[in-house]
This record gives C-alpha cells, sequence and structure tokens, in this order.
C-alpha cells in the first residue's frame, strides 16, 4: 500500500485531472482499491485559504477556486441564465420535497405544471427522473442531482435555506412568499435521500405553464 503522502498526491492528481467531480468509491478505484477519505480530508485542510479549495458536493469531491476570487476569473461576456417563474417554483419544490412526483408538485403550487417546465430543469441538469412511485399508476418521481449542489454551492441539501433566511436577505418578495412559504412546508429536507449520478449541464430556456 502506497505510504499517506504518495496516497494524497495520487487522489490531489486524480482529482486535478478528473473532467467531472468524482465520489471517494471512484477515486478509491482509480487507486488499487485504497482507502482516500483520510486522505481528502487532508487535501482540503491543505488548500484551505488559498485560491484554489477542495470540497465536498453531496457525495462527490472537486476543486473550485476560492469565491473571494471569482472576480478576476469572471469572463467578460456571461451567459445570462434565467428561469420562468414556473420553473423556479418547480425546482424549489422538488430540491425541499425529493423525491416527488409532478402531482404532489402541482398539489403544492395549486396549478397543473406544464411538461415543458420540468424538461427545462433536466436540461439544465439539476433535475432528473429518479424512478416511481409505488403506488396505483406509478407516478414517475424527480429528485435533484449532483450538479444542483455544485451550481448552488451547497455542500448538501441541509444547506438549504430556509424560510427566514430567505426573508432576511430579501429574496422573497409579497407575490412569492406564499408559494415559497408552500414549497418549504411539510417534510424536511432528507439527505441523500435518492443515490444521483452526474449529469452534464446544459443551457436553460424558460418553460411554460399551463393553467
Amino acid at each position: 500500500m502506497n505510504p499517506p503522502g504518495d496516497l494524497e498526491r495520487g487522489v490531489e492528481a486524480a482529482l486535478f485531472a478528473a473532467e467531472k467531480p468524482m465520489t471517494a468509491e471512484q477515486l478509491s478505484a482509480h487507486l488499487q482499491g485504497a482507502d482516500v477519505r483520510e486522505a481528502l480530508a487532508s487535501l482540503r485542510e491543505h488548500y484551505e485559504g488559498r485560491g484554489v479549495q477542495l470540497v465536498q458536493r453531496g457525495r462527490t469531491w472537486h476543486f473550485e477556486t476560492a469565491s473571494d476570487l471569482a472576480h478576476l476569473l469572471r469572463r467578460e461576456r456571461e451567459e445570462v441564465r434565467r428561469l420562468s417563474r414556473a420553473a423556479t417554483e418547480v425546482l424549489a419544490i422538488v430540491a425541499y420535497h425529493e423525491p416527488v412526483s409532478r402531482a404532489e408538485i402541482e398539489a403544492i403550487r395549486g396549478v397543473q405544471t406544464a411538461k415543458g417546465t420540468l424538461d427545462v430543469l433536466m436540461e439544465a441538469g439539476w433535475v432528473r427522473v429518479v424512478g416511481r412511485r409505488e403506488v396505483p399508476g406509478r407516478p414517475v418521481i424527480y429528485a435533484t442531482t449532483p450538479d444542483f449542489l455544485v451550481h448552488f454551492g451547497l455542500a448538501s441539501r441541509k444547506e438549504l435555506p430556509g424560510i427566514d433566511e430567505l426573508r432576511a436577505a430579501g429574496l422573497l418578495d409579497p407575490v412569492d412568499d406564499e408559494m415559497i412559504v408552500a414549497a418549504l412546508a411539510g417534510d424536511d429536507a432528507d439527505e441523500d435521500a435518492t443515490e444521483i449520478d452526474d449529469e452534464d449541464d446544459v443551457g436553460l430556456a424558460d418553460g411554460d405553464e399551463s393553467a
């Protein structure tokens, strides 16, 4: 078995070379089955406060630029990515209630949800189909993806803000308040309720909502 120093270097090299974030299991497979958990913890501590940091998002690990240095690397032209109000509402409901069916989403929102709205979120790589509910009709159920955590800078769904935090940050207006309260009501987010594979991010398009 490799000495700890060599193992840390191997983990570091594998993560830098990887095209996507990697789980500890994937890293272990690259390193002849070595237990990489201590190496990951040591590397995360080593990179604390540096320009590049090792972060865990859900079950995956990757290097990212320190948030306070983002302005130095921002491109002059940025693609504006916006979600329609319908897609924003659906994303919030999926994030706080996953796994959730379309009928359950509609029950919370109080209106029908166009198929295109969910398609937008799946094309973005933030929502995916994770199976079917074992009830009559076996409806499809949806959950968020690891890319959702990465995009919004969350280590896990436990870091999703509560209603008081959203109000304090000025992210709710009177029109949105009632809907968001409904989306957050009910069961608390259940960490790792469903195992999800990584997907690539793609561009967003506005979703339509039918009454």
